[in-house]
């Protein structure tokens, strides 16, 4: 028995950030069949004020032997089916910071509840059925969104519009079924199949399928952004360049080469991605402890990343360095960034020696902050194929959702192979059942516990 589904009883966490001197709220949340009497323990609310569910109520946290007071808090109360877990549920708000929160959660324990485990909340919400599985990922998603397009992708998600086609495909699968086990139980009084129509919405719904797995590496990039890695010689502009794209002073700038001794990084979102940026360190030969140091952290960045920016100085143009560098980073999708392109006529560009299979060029005035539009333009290009803009996907799905998906069209392919092949009725149900179970994976109407575990098992304890 998976250990989240072993464990029940009432349950408490605490559902919010909590850092010293910072956060001026910190919510404890309890939840189960002894979430009310916890909270009539430990809660008092002076005056008339009337307990119900989905009011708040003004009070004070007391321990419930020495009935000192812990803390001045609010409580919100939420009575079963109407909650987040769809079982009684009530919330501490008290002041933010450590103490007040882990001693409110303490008195939680010691009065009956014990503690969550991650994601154990909204388990129960799944298991309670309030939630489908699609739902419950689009929350994890949410909370852990690193732009304006992750979240608005993953509120979809949470809002149904992937669980929607899903069961559309699996109520279609599971329509087909029925006609052909109807064939197989009453073959004489019916009438025969119609083969090239089955086929057909077969065909259809493989194609409906195959666009649901495209978006997989789309909703990758979203959620786990894109790694861009700024490589260069000594004193080319790539601190400047960080500095004038991030809008800000990261990177100490001056005019000695090697001024940067490791990895700078920046966070930016472009075009709806999340992008970490890092600045590295001039790459050349040095006799300096530390600069090589620097330099060997470069080359690491440059070959972990999903994206090398390879800036060379316009004034100097394509050098034998810039040809040593190119040579250690070629087989990464790169971009060729021409800085202080203020300081030289831009048509002597065009006769410089840089290599012929650099397709993706952006000049740059990184100290007159010029370019950058272009540059994020060429990245977007790279990343995308100039084809779709993040900012248009509504929905993608995660890696789960893609073997899924993937399993049930290889299902569906081998049902048409099987109709080909003129194999009797019952062969065509074994991997059209296939189809059905994978596309009920995906929404959690068939779904394993350890499945459940890893899924739940990466959300935060208060969720």
């Amino acid at each position: 028995m998976s250990e989240l589904l072993a464990n029940t009883g009432t349950i408490a966490a605490i559902a919010t950030a909590i850092v010293p001197q910072q956060g001026s709220v910190g919510i404890v949340r309890v939840s189960g069949f002894h979430a009310m009497a916890i909270a009539q323990t430990l809660f008092y609310a002076p005056g008339r004020q009337v307990w119900e569910s989905h009011r708040i109520l003004y009070g004070y946290i007391r321990h419930p032997q020495t009935q000192a007071i812990v803390d001045e808090a609010l409580l919100l109360m939420m009575k079963a089916p109407r909650s987040y877990t769809r079982e009684d549920v009530v919330e501490f708000h008290c002041h933010g910071g450590i103490m007040a929160v882990q001693q409110v959660l303490q008195l939680c324990l010691e009065s009956g509840a014990r503690l969550a485990q991650p994601g154990e909340f909204t388990l129960r919400a799944f298991l309670n059925g309030r939630l489908d599985l699609t739902q419950a990922e689009g929350i994890a998603d949410l909370v852990g969104a690193r732009s304006p397009q992750a979240a608005q992708t993953a509120l979809a998600g949470l809002q149904g519009k992937l669980a929607h086609p899903i069961r559309q495909l699996r109520a279609n699968c599971l329509d087909i079924l029925a006609e052909i086990e109807a064939r197989i139980d009453f073959e004489e009084d019916l009438p025969p199949l119609h083969i090239s129509s089955m086929i057909s919405e077969i065909d259809q719904i493989a194609a409906e399928i195959t666009r649901l797995i495209a978006t997989k590496d789309k909703g990758e990039l979203l959620r786990t952004g894109l790694k861009v890695a700024i490589v260069g010689r000594p004193n080319v502009g790539k601190s400047s360049l960080l500095n004038a794209w991030s809008q800000s002073d990261r990177a100490i700038v001056t005019d000695l080469p090697g001024t940067t001794r490791d990895v700078v990084e920046s966070q930016l979102v472009v075009g709806g991605i999340p992008v970490q940026v890092l600045d590295t360190a001039g790459i050349r030969e040095t006799v300096d402890q530390v600069e090589k140091i620097g330099v060997e952290r470069s080359r690491r960045a440059a070959n972990a990343a999903d994206l090398v920016l390879l800036t060379i100085d316009a004034a100097d143009g394509w050098t034998q360095g810039d040809e040593e560098i190119y040579a250690q980073v070629q087989h990464r999708p790169l971009i060729l960034v021409i800085n202080k392109i203020d300081l030289v006529e831009t048509g002597l560009i065009t006769s410089w020696p840089y290599p012929k299979t650099i397709n993706q060029i952006v000049t740059t005035s990184a100290a007159q902050n010029q370019g950058i539009d272009g540059l994020e333009t060429a990245i977007l290009e790279i990343v995308q194929g100039g084809k779709v803009q993040a900012a248009d996907m509504d929905l993608a799905i995660n890696q789960r959702q893609a073997a899924a998906l993937t399993k049930a069209k290889i299902s569906l392919e081998q049902v048409q192979e099987t109709i080909t092949q003129q194999l009797p009725l019952d062969f065509w149900t074994i991997d059209l059942r296939g189809a059905i179970q994978a596309l009920g994976e995906i929404t959690g109407e068939e779904v394993t516990e350890s499945v459940l575990d890893i899924i739940f098992s990466k959300f935060c304890i208060g969720k």
